[in-house]
């Protein structure tokens, strides 16, 4: 038989092990709470557009060092608007860079060509190449097609982030970009760096390669082909290719500080080119929207549909179909989805939409590097309760304090009971 000092220590050693199991179940609760919402706090309250237009419209004016142009959008219409007032008249129709929103745009010309029946998602990319060709290396570059381009998972591991290009530099032709890319930073290489299909891997690379199989297949420049596939049929009329600094009615640029900033130009107009209006954009979001919806809509339910369907994944989760974010999972199995972009030196933008009630939002920033993806995160958990990949930071933040609260908690329970013990055990002896 066990003294009473071994019984006590068994009763102490299996407490212990009681509470270490229930600290990595409560932190596991609570890292689950994080990334499904449990924890966040809507700016204002689910439905209440007003509300939510108000505060986002304050936290746009309480952050702008530069210029905003905020468009709410509900059941397909706009619902109401806000553009900042304390540097240049901004309006629907002046003109932002876009940055790296441009690839979702890109992505709805390249459907154009594939509902057309020019282009097979699933055929390797080669087939539609003349001018250029992947180098040669250790993986098949056969297993690069055009949806895993768009989805970022064609094995590609550049990571471009394409470098600016002086106002009065010559941006290079499309082949040498390919060969020889000016990155933000370090030297780049398009090239496989995995066996395509396994990974998500974002890839500026991937979007000047399609910028060159529109170009091949359409038979026309990119920019040209835009212009009438896309731009004009929607609508679009402030949407272009051409060098910001010539632009009229533009946000201009300016840094983080607010100061005037260069108009950069840009050698991949497929990645990061494009300018446009939240006006245009407005149409582009509702040119997304079921048929039944006011809009212009070009490709098809089925092709609209397609480009929400899930590829790129990030620990476990969809976060990529054919071009599109897919931010937040919806009430009814689809996605919040979107695309945002942020370049040098504070551009920031973002265009999202829910496909189940018609709503969107566009955001457009340029004085703040991330003030468009904060609102658009915001209006996010409104719609959803659930926050988006690109912020995860912020939901982990929200599970602190249930960690913190938990974990005393179940210390303290701890400390409590072997006190309580240690005591009864005391009064046995004496």
């Amino acid at each position: 038989m066990l003294d009473s000092d071994q019984g006590g220590q068994v009763t102490f050693a299996k407490r212990f092990i009681l509470m270490v199991l229930a600290l990595v179940f409560w932190i596991t609760i609570a890292a689950y709470g994080a990334v499904t919402g449990w924890w966040l706090s809507p700016i204002a309250a689910k439905g209440d557009t007003p509300a939510f237009f108000s505060a986002a419209s304050a936290l746009s004016d309480d952050q702008s060092r530069g210029n905003v142009a905020l468009v709410l959008i509900q059941d397909g219409e706009v619902h109401d608007e806000h553009f900042s007032a304390s540097v240049d008249k901004i309006n629907r129709e002046s003109i932002f860079p876009l940055a790296s929103m441009s690839k979702w745009v890109t992505a709805y010309g390249v459907m154009q060509l594939v509902q057309a029946g020019k282009i097979d998602l699933d055929a390797p990319v080669s087939t539609y190449l003349r001018r250029w060709q992947l180098p040669a290396g250790q993986f098949d570059n056969g297993g690069v097609t055009v949806r895993r381009l768009l989805s970022h998972t064609a094995g590609l591991t550049d990571g471009l982030g394409f470098g600016d290009y002086e106002p009065d530099e010559t941006a290079p032709a499309l082949e040498e970009s390919l060969k020889h890319p000016r990155a933000s930073s370090g030297t780049k290489v398009i090239a496989l760096g995995r066996e395509p299909g396994t990974d998500f891997e974002y890839s500026g690379g991937g979007y000047l390669i399609l910028q060159l199989v529109v170009e091949e297949v359409s038979g026309l420049g990119f920019a040209e082909w835009m212009q009438r596939a896309v731009f004009d049929p929607i609508g679009m009329q402030r949407s272009t290719y051409a060098y910001f600094g010539d632009l009229d009615n533009t946000s201009k640029s300016y840094d983080a500080n607010g100061k005037l900033a260069t108009s950069y130009r840009y050698a991949s107009a497929a990645a990061t080119g494009l300018s446009s209006s939240a006006g245009d954009l407005v149409k582009f979001a509702q040119a997304q929207l079921s048929n039944d919806r006011i809009g212009t809509q070009l490709l098809s339910k089925a092709n609209i549909d397609a480009m929400r369907q899930a590829h790129g994944r990030k620990l476990g989760a969809d976060i990529w179909g054919l071009g599109v974010m897919l931010y937040a999972p919806t009430a009814n199995g689809d996605y919040i989805f979107g695309h945002d972009g942020s370049n040098d030196p504070a551009i920031n933008s973002a265009l999202r939409i829910n496909p189940e009630n018609g709503d969107g939002i566009v955001i457009l920033v340029t004085g703040n590097p991330a003030l468009a993806t904060l609102i658009a995160y915001e209006w996010t958990v409104w719609q959803t309760g659930s926050p988006d990949f690109l912020m995860l930071d912020r939901a982990i933040q929200s599970a602190l304090t249930p960690v913190v609260v938990g974990v005393s908690l179940i210390v303290a329970l701890f400390i409590f009971f072997s006190i309580k013990q240690r005591r009864s055990r005391n009064k046995s002896v004496q």
